[in-house]
């Protein structure tokens, strides 16, 4: 475990460590720094090994070293803060959980240079702000899509990013964090139950999507699942599971490769399940309608379960469906022309 201070990092070295590049290996080991902010540290000689400054991020690691990292004062946000409605579940002193709704892009970036949750946020939380990334700004541990809704965590302290951190690191694998997601996904899946597991990479046709990889490329990728309940459609091809989804991994896109991939993309998804547009014209007239104007992919982050960082004690929200994906669950069960048994459970 880092030795953790506020002003440092401190993190020692074993020989199976050896020879990997520093800057990768702090960065894994940290597990709230990226890489370029290693980098960034290194480079400005904030990085030593107890006897000497590391200047270059391609050093290899030493055994039995002690590697500081030094952690400057934050600077100053220049995302402006802006005055956004939010729903907030839960807030304390440490962080804050946000019901997120669709069309909300989390972070700026080009072409969102505002309007953001994080202008929101800064807007909101004032000075009481994380500054492990170099700047003073809410701490975005984990994100969602633009266009899916649902439960996010931001920590407002750097010792809450950190715990958040190393939570989110895990995905669950050691009891602590949960998260589930629920999605209308075309088609009926084979099982009721089942993993998909597919390494996730950068598209070479398309830099802007994610795709399955082959072999060793990409990053490992797995999601759990269970269906709900199925809604026939007016023919075959109109046919709607409704799915519970876990992540074991937290890739970009994960839940909407992993579903397109295994042939039954996710309702609305204008990215990975373009092809299944056609479909709208199989459902029930009723739902026909709503499915045609839903903006985004039927993708709603439902459940978050955490340890809180400071006290320990285990947290634990729900959000129901949003408006948009309520109607089209309303529509999609009525009852139609084709008699079928459809499994139901509680959401």
């Amino acid at each position: 475990m880092p030795d953790i201070t506020p002003n440092s990092i401190a993190l020692t070295a074993d020989n199976e460590d050896a020879g990997q590049r520093v800057d990768r290996w702090l960065a894994y080991k940290a597990g709230n720094l990226s890489r370029a902010r290693v980098q960034t540290l290194i480079r400005d000689g904030h990085v030593s090994d107890g006897s000497t400054t590391i200047r270059e991020a391609r050093t290899a690691v030493k055994p039995g070293a002690t590697y500081t990292i030094t952690l400057p004062p934050p600077e100053p946000s220049n995302v402006e803060a802006e005055s956004l409605p939010l729903n907030i579940v839960y807030e304390d002193a440490d962080l804050i959980v946000i019901d997120k709704p669709a069309g909300l892009v989390v972070h700026p970036a080009a072409g969102h240079a505002s309007g953001t949750l994080v202008n929101a946020l800064i807007a909101h939380c004032g000075d009481s702000l994380s500054g492990i990334g170099g700047v003073k700004r809410p701490g975005i541990v984990h994100r969602l899509d633009k266009d899916t809704s649902g439960l996010l965590v931001i920590a407002k302290t750097d010792a809450a990013h950190r715990g958040l951190a190393e939570q989110f690191k895990s995905h669950g694998r050691d009891g602590r964090l949960y998260r589930s997601y629920l999605a209308f996904a075309w088609g009926k899946l084979l099982r009721p139950k089942g993993s998909i597991d597919a390494r996730l990479g950068r598209s070479q046709a398309n830099r802007t999507k994610i795709a399955i990889t082959r072999g060793e490329a990409g990053r490992s990728a797995i999601t759990h699942y269970e269906v709900l309940e199925i809604f026939p459609g007016e023919r075959q091809t109109g046919d709607v599971s409704l799915v519970r989804l876990v992540l074991e991994t937290g890739r970009t896109h994960q839940i909407r490769v992993h579903l397109a991939h295994i042939g039954h993309p996710i309702l609305g998804d204008a990215v990975y399940g373009s092809g299944f547009k056609t479909r709208l014209a199989s459902l029930k007239p009723e739902a026909q309608e709503v499915a045609r104007t839903l903006e985004r992919q039927a993708l709603h982050a439902e459940t978050l379960q955490f340890v809180h960082p400071t006290s320990g004690k285990k947290l634990s929200f729900t959000s129901a469906l949003p408006e948009d994906l309520g109607r089209l669950f309303a529509v999609l069960r009525v009852p139609c022309k084709t008699t079928e048994k459809v499994k139901k459970k509680r959401l």
